[in-house]
C-alpha cells in the first residue's frame, strides 16, 4: 500500500474519530460549561498520549526547536487547542449537533484559503470552484429556521478558522512526532480551558463518571484523532487531508440522530450532495512539475519504498515497515519531477506547473 494511501486512510480514521466528538458532547453540554469540557477533552488527549510522548526528551526537543517549529507549535496550542474548541462548544450550545457536524466543514475552507495565501499549500482553479461549493453548503446549513442557528454558525465559522491555522501549523512541525506535539496540545490547552471553566463555573459541576467520561472521548476523538491527522496532513498536505476529513462529517450527523435523536433536514441532503460533488471535484486535480528539494533533517510520519524515504534501518518491525513509524531523518538535496502533493516535502513555489 502506497503512502499517500496510508495516509487518506490515516484521514479517514481521525474523521471517524472526531466525528463522534459532536454529538457526544452535546449530550455532557448541559451539566459543564463549554471551557471545562474543552479542558477536560484536550487533557484527556493529552493524558492518552503521555505514555508515548514522555519516553522521548520532549523537554530537550522543545529547547533545540528551531525559531520556526516553536512558533508552530505555540500556534497549534493556541488556535488548536483553546481557542478553536471553545468556539465550537459555545455554538454547540446553540444550535443542533447535526447542523454543527456539517458547519465544522468550513474548516476545510479556512484551510484552502490559508493554505493558498500563507503557507504553500496551493489551490488550482478546481479547487477555487470545490471550496466555493463547500462555503455555499455551509451557509446553506445556517438556514435551518431556528433563531439561533446563525449564532451558532458564526461561532462554528471562527472555531474552523482556528483550526485552519492549526492544520498548517501542526503539518509543517518537523521537529516532533505527531503524539509529542498532540500531548504539548492536549496537556496546554486541557489546563488552561480546565482553569477558565472553574473560574466561570466556580466549581466543578460534574460528578466523577462524568468527568471519566469526558477524558476519554478526549483520549480517541482528539488524542487519537489528531494524532491520526496529523500523520495524514504530513503525508497529504494540510488541504488534502482536511478534504478527505471533512467527508465523514456525515458520521456526526448518524449519531446525532441515534444519540439525540435529531432529525436529518432536506437542506442537510442538498448540502450533503453539493459537498460531496465539491470533494469529488477536488480530488480530482493533479499536479506535477520540476522541483528542487534542499538537504533537510526532520522528523515526521513516513514509509519507506517511495521517492524521498531511501534510508535504512539496523531493525524495523514489521508493524513500522508496513504502516510506516516516526522519526528523526536527513535528506540529502534532490531535483525531480513527479507528480506530488503539497506535503511535508513540497511546501515550494513553482512556475512551471501541469496543474488541472
Amino acid at each position: 500500500m502506497s503512502p499517500m494511501k496510508i495516509s487518506t486512510l490515516f484521514a479517514l480514521g481521525a474523521a471517524m474519530l472526531f466525528g463522534a466528538a459532536t454529538p457526544v458532547s452535546k449530550l455532557l453540554l448541559g451539566s459543564v460549561n463549554p471551557f471545562l469540557l474543552a479542558g477536560l477533552l484536550y487533557f484527556g488527549a493529552g493524558l492518552f498520549l503521555a505514555p508515548r510522548a514522555l519516553r522521548s526528551d520532549l523537554r530537550g526537543k522543545l529547547r533545540s526547536a528551531d525559531r520556526k517549529n516553536k512558533v508552530y507549535v505555540a500556534g497549534s496550542v493556541v488556535f488548536g487547542g483553546i481557542t478553536g474548541p471553545v468556539l465550537m462548544l459555545f455554538g454547540l450550545e446553540l444550535a443542533k449537533s447535526a447542523s454543527v457536524s456539517l458547519w465544522l466543514n468550513m474548516e476545510m475552507v479556512a484551510t484552502m484559503l490559508l493554505g493558498h495565501f500563507l503557507f504553500k499549500d496551493r489551490m488550482t482553479k478546481r479547487g477555487t470552484v470545490a471550496a466555493t461549493g463547500i462555503l455555499c453548503a455551509s451557509i446553506l446549513l445556517s438556514l435551518d429556521g431556528s433563531p439561533v442557528s446563525l449564532s451558532g454558525g458564526l461561532l462554528v465559522a471562527g472555531a474552523c478558522l482556528c483550526w485552519g491555522l492549526d492544520n498548517h501549523f501542526t503539518a509543517l512541525i518537523d521537529s516532533l512526532s505527531p503524539e509529542e506535539s498532540t500531548f504539548v496540545k492536549g496537556i496546554a490547552a486541557g489546563v488552561t480551558n480546565l482553569l477558565a471553566g472553574l473560574l466561570v463555573a466556580g466549581k466543578a459541576p460534574l460528578s466523577a463518571s462524568s468527568i471519566v467520561f469526558s477524558l476519554a472521548i478526549g483520549a480517541l476523538s482528539y488524542g487519537m484523532s489528531i494524532v491520526l491527522y496529523i500523520s495524514a496532513a504530513q503525508g497529504l498536505g494540510a488541504t488534502r487531508a482536511q478534504l478527505i476529513y471533512s467527508s465523514l462529517s456525515v458520521f456526526g450527523i448518524l449519531l446525532a440522530c441515534i444519540l439525540v435523536k435529531e432529525t436529518i433536514l432536506p437542506m442537510q441532503v442538498v448540502a450533503m450532495a453539493l459537498m460531496a460533488l465539491s470533494y469529488a471535484l477536488l480530488f480530482s486535480e493533479k499536479h506535477e512539475h520540476a522541483h528542487e528539494h534542499q538537504a533537510v533533517t526532520h522528523t515526521h510520519w513516513h514509509r519507506h519504498g517511495e521517492l524521498h524515504h531511501d534510508h535504512t534501518h539496523d531493525s524495523l518491525s514489521v508493524a513500522a515497515a508496513v504502516f510506516g513509524h516516526t522519526h528523526e531523518h536527513h535528506h540529502e538535496a534532490l531535483a525531480h519531477s513527479h507528480p506530488h502533493v503539497p506535503d511535508i516535502h513540497h511546501r515550494h513555489t513553482h512556475q512551471t506547473d501541469r496543474a488541472r
